[in-house]
């Protein structure tokens, strides 16, 4: 009975909430028809408030001769130019590199073959050759560097902070909560507070890489700390390890394949944090693409772009490799042919610091102006027989979507919108919603930003339903068939691995520079997280219900809206938290293509220095909009779980 009085209660709260947030939206335009143009706060893109204003006159004052900042800035700045000296091309001093290409691609292939396997070792050479053929290997390896400098400097902060986190459960709790909020921030965010400390050039820009690549290691070392079973712990302890022996020789060797997994996900986050960097004046291939971007030149954007992927590639299957792979195990025949193999890296190397051709990479031989001709053609191409169609599509959804949403979000009074979006957290969330959602309304006012965060907030809005679309959809099908999630599995990672930038180029050349161009490629950046949550969820629903639900003669779409979604629910909401999450981090780099708003605002602080205030109070907005958006779905998803009666009431 009880039971039943459960399910009774859940089906009289979801109609009540659902009816509550329609009655919301409707009070809500019609108060727009009576107030709108009132109290928008509209502030144009050149134009700036007294705030941002001081904010620029005393940006060199923050930092100013604070000897930890500046010796931050140099230990880290001489580390990742050390590594940039070593294999690329550093200046007109030193025209050729310590390394040159000849003994990269050789000590590459040989640490992957080491770690992994020969196919693995193959890739890496035929990768690394072929972005030098793109006539990208400077730019590369500038990329390849900063990378490796941030990961190194990740890993020693996070390896030992996940330990901590694994065998404490205070500071479990307290590095969940940092992790949270540092994981629902755009890449953008990173970059301008970390100019006023360290300046532009490669020590914020690999700073802000370290921060925003930390967080995966710190999570998944926790987590596998955390997961090594209770009984290997205390068979050590009753054999009397000491804490230090229970850590390294139990803990961590049993640990060792999900710190893998950290270690490649810091990689790929750090490898698309050194891109996007280039908005700070870090060096590599993120430059190229940025100049192309702002130039509307597809082809060369392609080329880059392409390249971006292919190092993504080979650093993931490498890492990924080495943690598949019980590497140190390895027989006497295979230790013969390493040792063989690091005398033929040596001879490279030799080579590589002997000989002009195997230092720098043969520039005759280079395909990446073919590849950008042949991109530019194609786009120009797509345009003349497709542009009717694609530019119909954008025009379309621009006007009879995103221009109203837009009009209701920075047309409506400031104080009704923020209203409007207190209530509705407090509908989905309740007070834990409510409360994130008027702090932050109220710093966004405080920004002096109010109206690009609308126009943000819409693509966002827009965005996220298209995506949570899209992702149930895949996701169901994925969690209902075992053979289709195999198939789309790999596009999904795939997708995963590619920075932000990557995503803007094929959609620039189908759409132009338009808001339209950000949210298509926010939908396909956020879609493949969305689905693979969705699809989880739904393989999670207890095969018995799924059968109880058959053995009355449910149709498959019945078992599927009555049975796989209602109890897969939760996964769901997080679902949605993290399309907006994605959605949110797209459409503010989106900015570099026509998107306007504050991803505009703040890549014109970094290009114009009188709009350096506006550009930091745009970083703090967009900060607050995913804290926002974080909040209220995570207080609805607790909402969700308490009323199934499977979560706490805390």
């Amino acid at each position: 009975m009880a039971a039943i009085t459960s399910d009774v209660d859940v089906e009289i709260r979801r109609p009540r909430r659902s009816v509550l947030v329609g009655i919301l939206l409707v009070v809500w335009l019609a108060a727009y028809f009576v107030l709108r143009g009132i109290d928008t706060l509209v502030l144009g893109g050149q134009e700036t408030t007294a705030p941002h204003r001081w904010l620029t006159e005393h940006r060199d004052d923050v930092g100013r001769g604070n000897a930890v900042f500046d010796a931050i800035r140099v230990g880290v700045e001489h580390f990742a130019v050390l590594l940039q000296n070593l294999i690329s091309q550093p200046s007109f001093d030193r025209p050729v590199p310590v390394i040159g290409w000849l003994g990269v691609v050789a000590i590459s292939a040989y640490c992957a073959w080491a770690f992994g396997n020969w196919k693995v070792a193959v890739l890496t050479a035929a990768g690394l050759g072929f972005v030098g053929l793109q006539g990208l290997w400077q730019e590369s390896m500038d990329t390849l560097a900063l990378t490796i400098a941030a990961v190194l400097l990740s890993l020693l902060i996070a390896i030992p902070l996940g330990i901590w986190a694994g065998l404490s459960n205070r500071a479990f709790r307290v590095a969940t909560l940092v992790l949270d909020l540092m994981q629902t921030l755009p890449t953008f965010v990173y970059l301008a507070p970390l100019t006023l400390f360290f300046a532009i050039g490669p020590a914020a820009a690999t700073i802000a890489t370290v921060i925003y690549a930390a967080p995966p290691a710190v999570r998944l070392t926790a987590h596998a700390i955390r997961s090594v079973p209770p009984e290997s712990v205390e068979a050590a302890r009753s054999m009397g390890s000491t804490s230090g022996q229970t850590l390294t020789k139990v803990l961590l060797p049993l640990s060792r394949s999900t710190v893998v997994v950290g270690i490649n996900q810091t990689i790929m986050a750090a490898l698309s944090m050194v891109t996007v960097a280039a908005l700070i004046d870090a060096p590599g291939l993120g430059q190229t693409v940025l100049k192309a971007l702002q130039t509307l030149d597809v082809g060369v954007a392609f080329n880059a772009g392409l390249a971006i992927v292919v190092l993504a590639i080979v650093l993931d299957r490498v890492t990924t490799a080495a943690g598949d792979r019980p590497w140190r195990t390895a027989n006497r025949r295979r230790r013969l042919l390493l040792a063989a193999g690091a005398v033929g890296v040596l001879v490279a190397v030799w080579f590589s610091r002997t000989y002009v051709w195997a230092a720098e990479f043969p520039s005759q031989v280079g395909i990446g102006s073919w590849i950008a001709a042949v991109a530019s053609d194609v786009t120009t191409w797509i345009q003349d027989v497709f542009g009717g169609f694609t530019y119909g599509v954008r025009d379309a959804v621009t006007n009879g979507l995103l221009n109203p949403l837009e009009a209701l979000l920075t047309g409506s009074p400031w104080w009704l919108v923020t209203v409007v979006v207190v209530a509705l957290a407090a509908v989905l969330g309740g007070w834990r919603g409510a409360v994130p959602a008027a702090v932050c309304c109220g710093l966004l006012v405080a920004t002096g930003v109010w109206h690009d965060s609308m126009v943000t907030l819409a693509s966002t809005l827009l965005a996220t339903v298209v995506v949570v679309a899209v992702g149930l959809v895949l996701g169901v099908w994925a969690g209902r068939n075992r053979r289709i999630d195999t198939w789309i599995r790999p596009v999904l990672d795939a997708g995963q691995t590619m920075p932000p930038f990557v995503y803007l180029v094929p959609f620039l050349a189908l759409f132009g520079t338009s808001r339209f161009t950000a949210i298509a490629a926010a939908v396909v950046f956020a879609v493949p997280v969305t689905t693979k949550i969705v699809a989880d969820g739904i393989r999670a629903v207890p095969l018995a219900t799924v059968e109880a639900a058959n053995s009355v003669g449910s149709s498959a779409w019945q078992v599927i809206s009555k049975v796989q979604l209602p109890v897969a629910r939760r996964a769901i909401t997080l679902a949605v938290n993290q399309g907006l999450i994605y959605v949110l981090s797209m459409v503010v780099v989106g900015g570099l293509v026509g998107a306007g708003a504050l991803g505009y605002d703040v890549a014109a602080g970094f290009a114009q220095s009188e709009l350096y205030g506006k550009g930091l109070a745009a970083g703090l907005a967009i900060v607050l909009l995913g804290v926002l958006l974080d909040r209220v779905t995570q207080a609805a998803a607790r909402r969700t779980q308490n009323f199934d009666g499977r979560g706490d009431k805390r």
